[in-house]
């Protein structure tokens, strides 16, 4: 198991190396200046050519890229180009509110998944696996963003249980800030556990019809107990996969949902920082997330192996 670990760790490192060089290098290349940008158009390109100065741009590549790097090794993410604070500030503010929202909308996904999964395969082509597979359809069809407004209009407008949109922030307690981190979090979680259910089903069909299944049966186990003890953890593998990505994508993809109910988080903080030119910004909360993918799929890598100790042996 250390064995495996490490060689694990060095992959991840690997890769994280890997994709800071990408990140770096594709914003690089992107068209525009910061500094042009910033100074706005008629600026004089004396001053244009000092504030490229101040900021490192007429540095080489290679030193830019390597101060950048071993900056983030020391926590220093260097300073915005446009709000002129660090950028670990930033990010620090806006992901209080990302990961919250990322880990609430998760655990809606599934908690409304799993059941609804395991119903409907223990229930093959009866009316409940019609019923839920109908409904992850139209959980799927459904763009989160238009879900989103009915949400707003039903239980904002209308019932006025939750407020609209913002985000009164933590200092104002923490069931007021999650009460508004709810219709974000439905919104983001129904496609989620719409994909997250058709996973459960099929995963579940086919390890209910190995042979281990039958055996289980023969020793006298009725069908919830064989399906509860022994199909449901050896179905969880594929089901495990979904879930990382799922968390890697609701960190990174929920602009469009912060957009729609105005919270200040990090899909936000990255759609202004590209308006804006300020690419610093982007390069830093891109590679993070980049970081945060990556351990995630190591973590999923450890609950494969807790989940199915022979992954563990085969790659030992």
């Amino acid at each position: 198991m250390t064995a495996y670990l490490l060689r694990r760790l060095v992959s991840l490192s690997l890769s994280l190396v890997a994709a800071s060089l990408v990140v770096f290098l594709v914003m690089e290349v992107v068209p525009g200046d910061p500094a042009s940008f910033m100074m706005g158009i008629n600026a004089d390109p004396a001053a244009v050519a000092a504030l490229r100065t101040q900021l490192g741009l007429d540095e080489p590549l290679p030193w830019r890229y390597l101060g950048w790097v071993w900056g983030m090794v020391q926590g220093d993410f260097g300073i915005s180009y446009t709000y002129r604070v660090p950028v670990s500030e930033l990010v620090a503010e806006r992901i209080a509110i990302s990961l919250p929202l990322t880990l609430y909308a998760l655990a809606l996904s599934t908690l409304i998944a799993f059941p609804a999964g395991i119903i409907a395969a223990a229930r093959r082509n009866s009316a409940a696996d019609l019923s839920v597979m109908g409904a992850t359809q139209l959980g799927v069809a459904i763009p989160n963003f238009w879900f989103a407004m009915m949400l707003v209009l039903v239980f904002a407008i209308n019932l006025r249980w939750f407020s609209a949109g913002g985000f009164p922030g933590w200092d104002e307690g923490f069931w007021q800030a999650m009460k508004a981190l709810t219709l974000p979090a439905i919104a983001l979680a129904l496609p989620q556990a719409s994909i997250l259910a058709r996973v459960m089903r099929s995963s579940l069909i086919d390890t209910l019809d190995e042979d281990f299944m039958r055996t289980a049966r023969a020793k006298g186990l009725t069908r919830k107990q064989a399906l509860w003890r022994h199909a449901v953890r050896n179905a969880l593998i594929p089901v495990l996969t979904i879930i990382g990505l799922q968390f890697s994508f609701l960190l990174a993809g929920g602009i469009i949902i912060e957009n729609v109910f105005y919270l200040p988080g990090l899909g936000r903080l990255v759609f202004q920082a590209i308006t804006q030119r300020d690419l610093i910004v982007v390069r830093s909360v891109v590679i993070l997330l980049v970081f945060a993918v990556i351990v995630v799929t190591f973590l999923v890598d450890l609950a494969y192996a807790a989940a199915d100790p022979r992954l563990r042996r085969r790659r030992a």
